[in-house]
């Protein structure tokens, strides 16, 4: 499949660490040109885009957008459409968490929570799809979250927000349907990132556990398989979902979760 993506272009949300990141290697060593996304330290993520362009030959920008603010959501999309003429794939991948009970659960949180996770999406899918359908192709992929499929206690804003993902990505698809654009999400169970890292103390706090039970009693207690899923197999599957053979492949929401959502 190398080079199968060869003259797209790509924005990935979230990009500069995580899945974010892994997804977005992942479309480059495809072919496909990419915008990275993200906060983090300045130089570290001119490392990234650099070596994106090193080692893939691809071409590589960063944006700082804020994705709680839609006009630089819109203006991040249209940024990358003048460096790469166009924005074939859309990862909404960018997310927050906050771990707290319901009656304590700041207000702040919840907005940003559903901010970042859901209406963020919605402010980039609304940019990209006018062009996706005049060209008639495009791929738009969200990182929901097993979460988008079953519930846990003290993440309301989160569940809210990963379920309302897929409400979103199916409507999407329908209206894409007979334009040559999908659209479908990835639900992972626990992927070791340092979003997983951070609910770690959070979560010890709130259930009074130490960091070995909340990892093997908490996180992996509901995966089957008593594994983490990986960014790379994420990634995977995202450059599978821009192929053509997933080009029947809409409005789905995949779950790659070691069996959690078996149960």
């Amino acid at each position: 499949m190398a080079g199968s993506l060869k003259g797209k272009a790509a924005v990935v949300t979230g990009s500069t660490s995580g899945i974010g990141l892994a997804i977005a290697k992942a479309l480059a060593a495809e072919g496909a040109d990419v915008m990275l996304n993200g906060f983090g330290d300045a130089a570290a993520i001119e490392q990234e885009r650099l070596c994106l362009q090193t080692d893939y030959g691809i071409k590589a920008l960063y944006s700082g957008a804020d994705m709680a603010k839609g006009d630089e959501i819109v203006a991040m999309i249209r940024a990358a459409e003048a460096a790469f003429g166009k924005v074939d794939i859309l990862v909404n991948n960018a997310g927050i968490q906050h771990v707290s009970p319901i009656e304590d659960f700041p207000p702040e949180k919840w907005d940003a929570i559903i901010a970042i996770n859901l209406t963020a999406a919605f402010h980039a899918v609304r940019a990209v799809v006018p062009a996706m359908k005049a060209r008639q192709w495009g791929r738009i992929i969200s990182t929901a979250s097993a979460h988008s499929l079953v519930a846990s206690p003290f993440k309301s804003a989160y569940v809210t927000a990963k379920h309302g993902l897929v409400g979103l990505t199916k409507t999407v698809a329908l209206e894409l349907a007979t334009h040559g654009v999908t659209a479908n999400c990835i639900s992972p169970g626990y992927v070791w990132t340092p979003l997983v890292e951070k609910q770690i103390p959070d979560t010890m706090k709130a259930r009074g556990l130490t960091k070995e039970q909340v990892i093997n009693d908490v996180l992996l207690e509901a995966q089957p398989t008593k594994q983490f899923v990986t960014s790379e197999q994420m990634a995977a599957l995202a450059v599978f979902l821009c192929s053509d053979a997933a080009a029947q492949l809409t409005g789905a929401n995949i779950p790659v979760d070691g069996g959690w959502t078996a149960h």
